[in-house]
């Protein structure tokens, strides 16, 4: 049995569609407790990282277990967490962390991932790290104003990052927890180009078939945007990549071709599988 913690969100519904897919039994892991898939392969369980006693119910008798923790996981008691799961007999972890916690170790944002990592390493477990720059699916930011005046509002116009698509990083994730041979090994994940804010709203803009304005914010007010979902630290560390990423940041991974045996998507076709989003 797999557990998948954040199985409800962007990851963890298409990570427990494939799982599934494959023919794995999964407890799939939310606070509102809802399976994001009909199918008798799969239930939903309600559990809290931050309430350890739900999770050891969720875990118990587990074989794998897809980490996803809320933000850089600062305020869990993450040894605590990987210790309940080594308990309830679990003996692979995969991580969802961050290219940050290796670009950016030292940060407020991405330090305690990088942390986190340590502890996943140390573990004793059969582990594997997954490390994503940025995500395609952050477009969906953008839906309420595409929807009501056909405009895209960002930061960083013209600064390019491969983002990759979450059906890829699902993918993976299921081979890592399903399959041997990943144990040990930290992948990269990325789109197969970077693609800027500017030339993201020229892709939409084709897919939907009408015309679509890219307006440029400026750090402050793409800041206090983002402060109103997201914490402060981690705010800035994500203005950080998006305006001045580094050259790993930037730089397109094989990863995902290697553990799928096919390219990466690309940002047009994650919005071609989520038009619906932009149109309903």
């Amino acid at each position: 049995m797999i557990v998948v913690t954040g199985a409800t969100g962007n990851i963890g519904r298409p990570l427990v569609a494939e799982l599934a897919r494959r023919g794995q039994d999964v407890t799939a892991v939310s606070r509102a407790g809802t399976a994001p898939l009909d199918s008798p392969l799969v239930r939903g369980v309600s559990a809290d990282l931050a309430e350890l006693g739900s999770l050891r119910a969720a875990v118990d008798g587990a074989d794998a277990l897809f980490l996803l923790v809320p933000g850089s996981g600062e305020h869990l008691d993450t040894q605590r967490i990987i210790g309940i799961a080594a308990e309830a007999g679990v003996r692979r972890l995969v991580l969802l962390s961050s290219l940050g916690a290796v670009t950016r170790a030292g940060s407020a944002s991405h330090g305690p991932l990088a942390e986190l990592e340590k502890r996943v390493q140390g573990s004793g477990l059969e582990w594997t790290l997954l490390r994503p720059a940025d995500f395609a699916s952050n477009a969906l930011a953008w839906v309420p104003t595409v929807r009501s005046g056909r405009t895209v509002h960002a930061p960083f116009g013209d600064v390019a990052l491969p983002a990759v698509d979450p059906l890829d990083l699902a993918e993976v994730a299921a081979a890592a927890l399903a399959d041997d041979g990943h144990a040990g090994r930290s992948y990269t994940l990325t789109g197969p180009a970077p693609v800027s804010p500017r030339d993201r709203t020229e892709v939409l803009a084709r897919v939907l078939g009408m015309p679509v304005a890219f307006v440029e914010q400026t750090r402050d007010q793409a800041r206090a945007a983002m402060l109103a979902y997201m914490p402060e630290p981690v705010v800035d560390g994500t203005l950080a990549i998006l305006g001045s990423p580094t050259p790993q940041e930037q730089q397109v991974s094989p990863d995902i071709e290697s553990v799928l045996g096919r390219p990466a998507h690309s940002f047009e076709d994650w919005v071609r599988r989520n038009v619906g989003a932009f149109t309903a």
